[in-house]
């Protein structure tokens, strides 16, 4: 599709090889997905990573887009009968979206402007004589040009220099030196309105701010816009005037004439109204866009980390959302996270109804024989849990806070309507809790990750390109994982590679028509998963106790003969060589390698043997908060247990169990520079932090780790 020269430029930017972008586009085009590629197809693209090959997509498409663009400029130009052989060549060898706009700009369609009224009133021949700089009386020479529409000399050589101003606007190199000057040396600045400055006190650390541009970091920059946005500050990007004017007086005055200072005024005119203000919005929009991307990226690496927390897995688990005024909703779940009953407790005011609240929730464990008991972190948290831990049960019950950010969304939800659609938002959002606990993945899958509260500014960035990031996030977390074909919600079938919200509807109907499935081959009789559907989807489903065990593994079925070939190789089953390290050690993979099947896939296959359908995340620990409640409790100096509940670039957020996170500052995370937090903690991670100060007007709690 695509000449050498594309295919280097893309391999460039991402730092790969040519070879690698070729044979990843061709997967690509075939219809081949991110997960699948990265995973079952790494002798193509010799070893690329899912981050590189997103890149490769991403960074394809916006050459795909700048190809379009330079065939309609070269389209447009053409029609104008002013398109020449050294035009159409600078255009077709531009590759930066900004110079080939500069290219364009000279020949775009104009709206009515003071120079394009300068011209009609016949002054573009005095314009082009001031361009020359002869050692003339310029007035003399403007004299010339009055007429009805220009009465005075002074309106002459104003509208010639419009003329000047516009020309240098569109001149390409001139352009380049404000873009250099502003992509070196611009500030950003800014001001709060005076009338504004009781509402705005949460930006005044921007009332009379200035920083330089490429510094300023993207949580600053996008607490500046967004200021912006709600009319709070006055936001301005420029570099230094004087200097940019003497860079352009050196490009366009060779002389020192009357004509020069007509120039030099042009000049200053055409930086005030046009360059200035032009080059400013672009730049604008590339610090939004830098913002947006490293936000985008922190908010990605959140939610990854968020999902793939550790689950709890099959066990029958009482889930609480505390509440005071309104009660408590108690709910039931079994191993498969079925809802078996409902409840609602008031332990707390006004009704303070304690012993009812403890009977009831003996009752149910009793009754549904509870291993688990998840408790929302919300309103009234910590007091239903000091209730729950006081209870005597008969047998060992673990329990557990469960993060809650999101679960209204979800209970409010069309999936929830569809799922309970006899049960009220209450009841759903606390199976919701309960399932979370089991398995984050599962369930959170099913909520709009903006929702979850694990990014920061996710309102403020780019909408489209956060939801394609994380839904990538979501994409390669459910395929990481693998899903279990006779349990997973049409949420999550959805996500798996090949997939999608039709496909994964209709294998919940066959599933429910048909029974569990009892095969990968079984798949093939689900309406509209075709072959090419089967190739993307079979290695990440997973059948637990199928004839096959290879059904239960990562092991994709293309590659079943290859482990076949190596059992009968060894006179042995495929389950023997599973549950023999000693057969598995004596297998020779280079004697398994085909045309299709290479090293990378032969060793994959034999890390899969030896655990099949592992789970890649961490197993569950308990956790307790310190004897505090709420921020009036702590104090200078205490050392509490906490969970990490939120990562950003300048720190993380920390639940002490008091209503309110702390934040630990990048600077206080070790006793070492940190370049980034999470090279020093990971979401939901435990840990002890110190409090080094408590501000109760502000609401602001500072922690830190270091000699903790």
């Amino acid at each position: 599709m695509y000449d050498s020269k594309i295919y280097s430029l893309i391999a460039n930017v991402i730092g790969i090889t040519h070879k690698q972008v070729i044979s990843t586009l061709q997967l690509l085009d075939e219809g081949s997905t991110v997960p699948f590629i990265s995973r079952y197809r790494k002798e193509m693209t010799h070893g690329l990573d899912e981050v590189q090959i997103e890149n490769v997509k991403l960074v394809t498409e916006k050459y795909r887009e700048l190809e379009q663009r330079k065939k309609y400029i070269i389209d447009t130009i053409t029609e104008q009968g002013k398109l020449t052989p050294e035009l159409e060549s600078k255009i077709e060898n531009c590759w930066d979206g900004l110079e080939l706009e500069d290219l364009y700009l000279p020949y775009k369609p104009k709206r009515k402007t003071r120079a394009t009224i300068a011209k009609e009133n016949g002054l573009e021949p005095l314009s082009d004589w001031i361009s020359l700089e002869l050692d003339k009386e310029v007035e003399v020479e403007a004299s010339k040009y009055l007429n009805e529409k220009v009465t005075t000399i002074a309106d002459v050589l104003e509208g010639a220099r419009d003329i000047i101003a516009e020309r240098i606007n569109e001149d390409a190199q001139a352009r380049a030196i404000v873009r250099n000057q502003f992509e070196r040396h611009a500030a950003i600045f800014t001001k709060v309105y005076k009338s504004k400055q009781a509402e705005a006190s949460k930006y005044l650390d921007y009332f009379e701010f200035n920083e330089p541009l490429k510094k300023c970091p993207s949580h600053r920059l996008l607490a500046m816009f967004r200021g912006e946005d709600e009319g709070f500050l006055k936001l301005t990007i420029k570099p230094d005037e004087d200097v940019v004017l003497d860079k352009l007086d050196e490009l366009f005055i060779k002389k020192n004439t009357a004509a020069s200072k007509q120039i030099s005024a042009a000049i200053t005119d055409c930086y005030d109204r046009l360059l200035a203000p032009s080059i400013e919005n672009e730049f604008r929009t590339i610090a939004k866009d830098r913002a947006d991307d490293e936000a985008i990226l922190v908010f990605a690496e959140n939610l990854r980390q968020l999902l793939l927390s550790a689950p709890l897995g099959s066990k029958r688990i009482l889930a609480i959302d505390p509440g005071f005024r309104s009660g408590c909703k108690v709910v039931c779940l079994n191993e498969e996270g079925a809802l078996l009953c409902d409840e609602i407790i008031y332990p707390h005011e006004p009704q303070r109804d304690v012993h009812g609240a403890i009977a009831t929730i003996t009752k149910l464990v009793d009754k549904y024989k509870i291993e688990a008991i998840a408790i929302g972190n919300g309103t009234a948290g910590r007091e239903t849990e000091d209730i729950v831990r006081s209870i005597p049960f008969e047998k060992e019950v673990q329990i557990f806070m469960v993060n809650e950010s999101g679960a209204s969304v979800y209970s409010a939800s069309e999936v929830a309507r569809e799922e309970f659609p006899d049960k009220d938002v209450t009841v759903r959002g606390s199976v919701s809790i309960g399932r979370r606990l089991a398995d984050p993945l599962a369930e959170l899958v099913k909520i709009d990750a903006k929702s979850i509260g694990v990014g920061q500014y996710q309102h403020d960035v780019h909408q489209l390109k956060l939801k394609r990031q994380l839904d990538a996030v979501v994409e390669s977390c459910v395929n990481t994982v693998g899903v279990n074909i006779n349990t997973a919600s049409k949420s999550l079938l959805t996500y798996v590679s090949g997939l999608g919200p039709t496909i994964a509807q209709n294998i919940i109907n066959y599933r429910n028509e048909n029974g569990a499935f009892k095969s990968r081959a079984a798949l093939k009789k689900v309406a509209r998963l075709g072959d090419k559907a089967f190739e993307q989807c079979a290695g990440f489903l997973r059948i637990p106790n199928a004839k096959n065990i290879l059904d239960n593994s990562a092991v994709h079925p293309e590659s079943y003969g290859i482990v076949e070939n190596m059992a009968q190789d060894l006179n042995c089953t495929v389950l023997d060589l599973i549950q023999n390290e000693s057969l598995r050690k004596q297998i020779d993979p280079k004697k398994y390698v085909t045309d299709k099947a290479g090293l990378p896939t032969i060793t994959d296959i034999l890390k899969e043997l030896a655990k099949p359908g592992r789970d890649p995340r961490e197993q569950i620990k308990t956790f307790s908060f310190a004897n505090v409640k709420k921020p009036e409790d702590l104090s200078v100096g205490m050392v509490l247990p906490g969970i990490v509940t939120n990562i950003t670039k300048f720190g993380c957020f920390v639940d002490v169990g008091v209503k309110q996170d702390g934040m630990v500052h990048i600077s206080q995370l070790a006793n070492r520079f940190v370049n980034d937090p999470n090279e020093v903690v990971k979401l939901q991670q435990q840990l002890q932090v110190k409090v080094i100060e408590v501000d109760l007007v502000r609401k602001r709690i500072a922690l830190s780790m270091k000699d903790v």
